[in-house]
């Protein structure tokens, strides 16, 4: 069965982190997504995460963010259940992210580690329905600041993880548009249309298709 875009419940998430990689013990410090429905916000969700190491200072400089700032904030094992629930069933929800998989790699090591069961959200990325629906004529790359300026959002992307979600909805808002006219109009035809993007992407990257 599918759904109409217009009926169809999108969580945009967004992570700020001490580092680029789960597997360099890297870890969440923020966690900002907005829950969306027909275009109209639902609901937020917006917390600091204690990583129990100390941030390296070029993450400061980018993000604002300091040590002090998290000393009181919850670890990601009170975190990350309340998150899940904010974020609802996973048969009725797409989770939306900007370069997806970074953040759930962070997303799925840090259920890993405190043995919480990863539901198996349906994704979209962003990125990639970016590059396969604009053309170089209208932006010279994909990055979230990039696209937000070609969109005109009213949140400008900050490195600070509840604004780039919310930058990152408006440009889900301009790119369902652009798929609008393309008679991609149900969840079914966004999941498959961003699956043969990802193929497409894939096969553009390595020169060949791989059998």
């Amino acid at each position: 069965m599918s759904t109409a875009l217009s009926e169809t419940t999108f969580v945009i998430v967004d992570l700020e982190t001490t580092g680029p990689s789960p597997k360099s013990g890297s870890a969440i410090t923020e966690i900002g997504a907005v829950k969306v429905k027909g275009g109209a916000v639902q609901d937020h969700f917006e917390t600091f995460v204690n990583p129990l190491l100390a941030i390296p200072q070029y993450i400061t400089d980018l993000t604002g963010i300091t040590d002090l700032m998290l000393a009181n904030a919850p670890i990601i094992d009170d975190v990350l259940p309340n998150f899940f629930e904010f974020i609802g069933d996973h048969k009725e929800v797409i989770l939306v992210a900007h370069n997806a998989p970074f953040d759930l790699s962070f997303l799925k090591s840090a259920a890993t580690a405190i043995d919480l069961a990863w539901p198996k959200f349906r994704t979209l990325d962003t990125v990639v329905v970016a590059r396969q629906v604009l053309t170089p004529d209208e932006v010279p790359n994909c990055k979230l600041s990039t696209l937000a300026q070609f969109f005109g959002t009213l949140v400008d992307p900050n490195h600070r993880a509840l604004d780039d979600a919310k930058a990152t909805t408006e440009v889900l808002h301009g790119l369902l548009e652009r798929l609008g006219s393309m008679k991609i109009d149900t969840d079914v035809k966004l999941l498959e249309f961003t699956k043969k993007a990802k193929r497409i992407q894939s096969k553009r990257f390595y020169g060949q298709s791989s059998t």
